[in-house]
Formats: structure tokens, C-alpha cells, sequence
């Protein structure tokens, strides 16, 4: 009993039976999803272009079924919430949502402003906004730019900001679709910084959807995959990232360490174990070419 009790406890997501169509679209665009996501925990929705994963995104903050229309079939819970039971802006409470061009989510006067407007939204209390705003700033590495004008940013630090006015809110749960998507390389890299330090310090859950195996790989505690609307896989990165036949029939490139790996295996020379990293990959050469 003590075990199903703490079971419970952990679970802060659980999606019963989900399965969503768009107005006069007459097709299902989400199937049956059933999964549950444990506190603190980062999820990597994966899949092709179509498969779901925005429309997914839209299941935790409410937008799926109070804003959207559509039909709506199932149960989505967030931290004891039952989402068709509750208000948009009271789900803003728990989860908050960053979209793939953060362009979209801006429009205040400056910085600071742009940070604290989700939680004047919930009428949190002055002092208590300024409280969130300055940890929210410091989080994601804009101090000292509380007075610039957001569209003043680079991409990379439009993306912050949104991440920010996202933390400031200090919900349960963050949900990114392609946070990564209009980014180069240095903000990629600045954005996995940013959520390594969120993961630390707020113990969030997180679900994201992205294209990046490598980060997925290095980042994700479990990754899912949508095909079709439907859940196609679901388990962790080593796990996903080995079977190379659910790869290639959803389209997912895998990390470069696994290609090679799967290279290897197919001309009969199997390494000690699987990588999914690089430092894994150098390792498990080592240990193959010292073994022969």
C-alpha cells in the first residue's frame, strides 16, 4: 500500500485514453494516448512533421479542449487537476508553454515587463513579482538587461526571456514545443545550458518536443514518439535511441555515436555496450579495440 501510495504521489501528469480531432478536420489528430509523467521529470516528444506532438503540447495547459474546439475524447490530469474541469488561466497556474519562435510571445515595453507579465496575470502580489522576475532573470542569464527592449534581443535571448516570464510564474510543470527550432548553434547551446540550471534548481517536469537527438540523448530522462497521433514508443534514451528500425520508420536521425554503433554491430563487430554519448562512444571503442 506504501508503495502504490508513493506511486501516486510522483505522477504530477497522467493522460487516460486521449484522443483529439480539430474542427471539421474528420480525422484524429491524437489517439488513444494513455502515459504517465513522473515530477521532475524532462520528456522528449519525438516523431515526423504530423505526427501530433504541437497538438500534444496543447494538453497540459488547456488550450486542448477549452480553446481549440474540436472533439475531445479521454482525461488529462496535471498535478491533480483535471484539465476539462478547469479555467485556462487557472491551469496557467501550474503549467506554462514555450513556443518554437519566441517572437510570438513577446510584446512588452522591456525586459523586466515582459518577465513579469504572466504572474500579473495571476494577480501575485507586487513584491512578490519582483521576488520571482529577479530569480527568473538570473536563471536564464539576463541580468542586466531588465531595461532593454525585447525586440532588441538576439534570437537567443528572445528564447530566454520567454523562458523566464515562463518561471516567473514558478508552475509545476514547463512545456516547450522546438524551443530550439529558430535557434543557431550558440543559442542551442545556451538554451541546454539554461535548462540544465532550470532542472537543478526549480525541479520542474518538463516536456519538450524537439528534432535534436544529440541533446535528446544527453538531456532526456524518457523519450516518447507520436506517429501518426499515436504513442509509437515510449522509454528512455538508450533504449530508443537502439532500436534503430523505430528510428528509421519515424524518421529520426539517431546521434552519430549510435549510427556508429549500428554500423559496427551489422558487419559483426558488436561494441561492449551501447553508446548514446560521445564520451560513451570513445569508451566502448577503447574497450572493443583493446579486446580484440
Amino acid at each position: 500500500m506504501l508503495e502504490q501510495t508513493i506511486e501516486r504521489q510522483d505522477v504530477i501528469i497522467k493522460l487516460e485514453d486521449v484522443s483529439y480531432s480539430y474542427p471539421r478536420s474528420g480525422r484524429w489528430v491524437l489517439k488513444k494516448l494513455n502515459l504517465t509523467v513522473r515530477r521532475g521529470e524532462l520528456l522528449v516528444v519525438m516523431g515526423r512533421d504530423g505526427a501530433g506532438k504541437s497538438t500534444f503540447c496543447k494538453l497540459f495547459n488547456g488550450i486542448i479542449p477549452h480553446q481549440a474546439g474540436g472533439q475531445f475524447l479521454g482525461r488529462v490530469v496535471v498535478d491533480g487537476v483535471d484539465t476539462a474541469g478547469s479555467s485556462v488561466p487557472d491551469l496557467a497556474r501550474i503549467t506554462a508553454m514555450v513556443l518554437d519562435d519566441p517572437q510570438t510571445q513577446l510584446f512588452a515595453s522591456t525586459v523586466r515587463n515582459e518577465a513579469a507579465f504572466g504572474a500579473e496575470n495571476l494577480l501575485v502580489p507586487a513584491d512578490e513579482i519582483e521576488r520571482r522576475v529577479k530569480n527568473a532573470i538570473e536563471t536564464v542569464g539576463l541580468s542586466g538587461y531588465e531595461d532593454r527592449v525585447p525586440g532588441t534581443l538576439s534570437g537567443g535571448e528572445k528564447q530566454r526571456l520567454v523562458i523566464a516570464a515562463a518561471l516567473a510564474m514558478e508552475g509545476k510543470v514547463l512545456v516547450m514545443d522546438e524551443p530550439t527550432s529558430c535557434l543557431d548553434p550558440a543559442g542551442t547551446a545556451d538554451f541546454f545550458s539554461i535548462l540544465k540550471n532550470i532542472r537543478a534548481e526549480k525541479q520542474m517536469t518538463v516536456i519538450m518536443t524537439s528534432g535534436d537527438s544529440e541533446r535528446a540523448a544527453e538531456f532526456a530522462d524518457r523519450i516518447c514518439i507520436l506517429k501518426e497521433g499515436e504513442l509509437a514508443a515510449c522509454d528512455t534514451p538508450r533504449a530508443i535511441f537502439a532500436d534503430a528500425a523505430l528510428l528509421r520508420e519515424n524518421g529520426i536521425r539517431p546521434p552519430d555515436v549510435c549510427s556508429l554503433a549500428d554500423y559496427l554491430a551489422r558487419q559483426g563487430e558488436v561494441l561492449p555496450f551501447f553508446p548514446i554519448l560521445t564520451e560513451e562512444g570513445v569508451e566502448a571503442l577503447w574497450k572493443w579495440k583493446n579486446a580484440l
